[in-house]
């Protein structure tokens, strides 16, 4: 039997706190325009977030790895955030699911406030393995993986390679059939720095945010804020043009037939970001799917809708035997 214990001896990073105006203790690796966020969860999870030395095959040193854990409880959640985001994502899901387990949000490699160095590979392959080893060393028993957009992808492939470590997947508006623009073989300097300067222009974030929520009140300063945190990490321009130049999750789609856990799928029914027809496509290609649409909701359900889509994880998880 494979043994499911964690591995401890890589440290969880000193966070050296910050101390705001206001008296609020934050990470030293978060950047100073974390004091401006003024919403109680953001705040709450911004305090809490590690960083973790996790030691992969792809380096000689370890990655400083981000990550929020709250609550307790097995099986274990591990929450996966979509592209060009992180951990801030699940600010109202992951206190929700803590209620009951223990729940983990964890910034993939390339991404969100996870070390990003010059030297590392930033393609599926990598961020699977930085995901498996991180998995190893904080975690150590089946999960249910969680993966939201982009971080859908991430856990279909993560479930396909590595499956004793997942005992159910959750798939939130995911990709994984819709392929990624083909411009990433273009991207060659000065066009790829090009391209990621206008990715991280503010008026184009915010259109990419009201597009992906029905409500567009949840579009505040402080939700914007929250999604532009990690453009401040170094070598930031050099990761998301590496990912993009690696095709992404474009050979996914004729693998996710393959999938046998058991998967809920969580689509957002007025998703204008992927639109809708891939959560049927979801659910016929999986032998052991359920679909479940967000009533009323965008591309973001975790952040439109939290109670919802919390109470069908914890469903999953009372399933679990």
């Amino acid at each position: 039997m494979r043994d499911f214990r964690p591995v401890t001896h890589h440290p969880i990073l000193s966070r050296f706190p910050n101390q705001d105006k206001l008296g609020r203790m934050f990470p030293s690796f978060l950047p100073p325009t974390a004091q401006q966020l003024t919403e109680a969860t953001s705040i709450a999870l911004a305090q809490q977030i590690h960083q973790h030395a996790v030691l992969t095959p792809l380096s000689s040193t370890p990655i400083a790895t981000a990550f929020v854990q709250q609550g307790t409880g097995n099986p274990p959640i591990v929450l996966l955030h979509g592209f060009d985001s992180s951990i801030f994502e699940f600010r109202r899901l992951l206190p929700l699911l803590a209620k009951q387990h223990q729940t983990w949000a964890v910034d993939l490699l390339g991404f969100g406030l996870t070390e990003r160095s010059p030297q590392l590979p930033f393609d599926p392959v990598a961020i699977k393995t930085h995901l498996y080893y991180t998995w190893k060393s904080l975690i150590g028993q089946p999960m249910i993986l969680v993966g939201a957009s982009m971080g859908g992808a991430a856990a279909i492939d993560f479930a396909l390679t590595y499956p004793d470590a997942v005992q159910q997947l959750v798939l939130i508006d995911s990709a994984g059939f819709a392929a990624a623009p083909a411009i990433g073989k273009f991207l060659i300097p000065p066009l790829g720095y090009l391209a990621a300067e206008f990715l991280r222009r503010p008026g184009v974030r915010r259109q990419v945010s009201l597009k992906a929520y029905v409500d567009s009140s949840f579009v505040t300063a402080d939700a914007l804020l929250c999604a532009a945190l990690h453009l401040e990490s170094a070598y930031w321009h050099q990761a998301i043009i590496a990912f993009t130049k690696s095709g992404g999750y474009n050979f996914l789609a004729d693998k996710i037939a393959r999938i046998s856990h058991p998967t809920l799928v969580l689509w957002g029914d007025h998703d204008r970001i992927l639109g809708t027809a891939d959560a049927d496509k979801f659910q016929a290609a999986i032998a052991h799917s359920h679909l479940v649409w967000v009533p009323n909701c965008g591309h973001v359900p975790h952040l439109e809708k939290p109670q919802f889509v919390a109470e069908q994880i914890l469903q999953v998880c009372a399933q679990v035997v």
